[in-house]
């Protein structure tokens, strides 16, 4: 007679969050149209619809329509329809046919002591995504591989969060272990290249960071509309 027991442990969804590297000819194509932007007299400020307290650098509206941000464009509207097509599988939910749009794209080129404090997004439509990518990041906020194994939390004075971008998706930010609670927040190290996706409604902020160089962030939100009656069944006629 076995003394094992059968069980099994629920994971409770909280949000779903996407994570693509894109190309290093993207990257360097975005830093080129954004050295080109930051040089234009006719750059406009995004700051009056962004909350980061950006007093070295500056947030600059990016005009999406524009060709020579198109292939950029494409890319994070397909990444948008990967993620509603994982959000469907993981949830089981039901879900109407949608068309994903870009509602604004910013820039912003932070350097030393800049930040953002906690906030979310608003998008024109209600069901809304963000995402986040990086283009340039300072040599001290990319650590070498053997300060890796420092802890991403705020019960570390080692510096180790400095530049991070740090998501919440829940009441329980750092955690109570005693509690049973465990953390509903994610500290993400910027990379170049890295594209992170999400939530519109996913609360997060970015810590400052100390010394020389250019934290360079691209960002944005996708409207997800519901298709017209029209669109449905141009759609149904392909699937066939």
């Amino acid at each position: 007679m076995s003394n094992e027991i059968e069980y099994e442990v629920y994971s409770l969804p909280a949000a779903l969050m996407l994570q693509h590297r894109i190309s290093d000819e993207v990257v360097t194509h975005l830093n080129k149209y954004l050295d080109d932007l930051k040089k234009s007299e006719h750059r406009k400020s995004a700051a009056d619809f962004l909350v980061g307290q950006i007093h070295q650098g500056e947030q600059l509206d990016m005009d999406y329509m524009d060709n020579l941000l198109t292939p950029f464009v494409q890319i994070v509207e397909n990444l948008g329809m990967a993620y509603l097509r994982h959000f469907v599988e993981y949830t089981k939910s039901p879900l109407r046919p949608k068309k994903i749009s870009i509602d604004k794209l910013w820039s912003v080129h932070s350097y030393e002591g800049d930040y953002n404090p906690i906030h979310d997004h608003l998008t024109t439509s209600k069901m809304g995504i963000s995402f986040t990518t990086w283009t340039k990041v300072p040599d001290q906020i990319l650590k070498p591989e053997e300060e890796e194994s420092l802890r991403y939390d705020l019960y570390d004075d080692s510096g180790a969060i400095d530049g991070f971008i740090n998501f919440t998706y829940g009441l329980n930010q750092t955690g109570d272990p005693e509690s049973l609670r465990p953390s509903q927040s994610r500290y993400v190290k910027p990379e170049p290249g890295k594209l992170l996706m999400f939530p519109s409604w996913m609360q997060h902020c970015v810590y400052p960071f100390f010394g020389e160089g250019e934290r360079r962030t691209v960002a944005g939100n996708l409207n997800c509309f519901d298709l017209t009656r029209e669109e449905l069944e141009e759609l149904k006629e392909n699937e066939v």
